[in-house]
């Protein structure tokens, strides 16, 4: 990596990935990209001087830093393992950067076998919105050793406000899905005390009164009910419920692969699976909401 600007490469142009590549491009880094299949998403991007290859292996061999920014640990093993992959032409002095939220068996897994060749791979998963992703705002949990976090920091800091050393290689992703537990343990505590409220025929208005002036209330307790209450924007908080499902279930993998308890998990995760398996998985978490709506036959959301 040269002393100046590394060379970046991006795979994952999705809703946060493409306020990273804007701003890192708009940082200073010579940015090249794959695109996979949304092209719109690119078409800024290619504008303001980004060049574009073809496949993952012409990627790697175009950049100092690689940065994966795809669903989780199936797509980031086809992006390394795959037809044309990066694993075909690792290098030594290469480093990839994995943001997603992954499978922490299968992130050590494929940094044992990068370093062999000589590639660092380092887990720096992602916290905040696509909001803050374009605003170059987004926080992150790195997972490196000293050296290797000192070298990137310059480039995290490119899209992000807050970077969080979470210790050696791993502990990134291993902190994302403690944190992930947590935000989807109150998103659906606070959808089900939803329903227990519409049942009881208790004022939802009221609860959000109480919980704002006290200890319990939260950003995501704001984005689910004071945004529901205000106008029915169950968007606010912009997280599929399948991608939840999805974190979840690496939280319970990784909980019970320790041993530790994952009471709550497991319970957490079902929640998550029913409001998927009612059709929701495409829609955003505060639709754990309308979930409660179906399963109690109560009405919450004004329409």
């Amino acid at each position: 990596m040269s002393n100046d600007k590394p060379r970046i490469g991006f795979i994952g142009l999705g809703l946060m990935g493409h306020g990273m590549a804007k701003n890192i491009l708009a940082k200073g880094f010579p940015l090249t990209i794959r695109v996979h299949r949304n092209r719109k998403a690119a078409e800024d991007i290619l504008a303001a001087g980004a060049k574009e290859v073809k496949t993952n292996a012409e990627l790697a061999r175009a950049c100092d830093v690689l940065i994966l920014c795809v669903t989780g640990s199936p797509q980031v093993e086809e992006v390394i393992y795959g037809e044309n992959g990066v694993f075909g032409v690792a290098r030594e002095g290469l480093i990839v950067v994995d943001t997603s939220t992954a499978e922490p068996q299968s992130t050590a897994r494929i940094r044992t076998d990068l370093a062999r060749k000589g590639t660092a791979y380092v887990d720096a998963p992602l916290a905040r919105t696509p909001k803050e992703a374009e605003e170059g705002r987004l926080n992150t949990m790195v997972g490196a050793d000293e050296a290797t976090f000192a070298r990137l920091k310059p480039v995290l800091s490119a899209y992000c406000e807050n970077i969080v050393h979470a210790g050696p290689p791993g502990h990134g992703h291993m902190l994302k899905l403690v944190n992930n537990f947590i935000a989807m343990s109150i998103a659906t505590a606070v959808a089900e005390a939803c329903a227990t409220c519409a049942k009881a025929g208790v004022s939802i208005a009221k609860l959000h009164e109480l919980v704002s002036a006290g200890a319990v209330n939260s950003g995501i307790f704001q984005l689910m009910v004071g945004k529901m209450l205000e106008s029915g924007d169950l968007t606010g908080l912009k997280f599929t419920l399948v991608n939840a499902m999805k974190d979840l279930r690496y939280y319970t993998h990784f909980a019970e692969s320790l041993p530790s308890p994952a009471i709550v998990g497991e319970a957490v995760h079902q929640s998550l699976v029913n409001a998927n398996l009612l059709g929701f998985g495409d829609k955003f978490v505060a639709s754990l909401i309308e979930a409660q709506e179906k399963l109690g036959s109560v009405s919450i959301v004004r329409r």
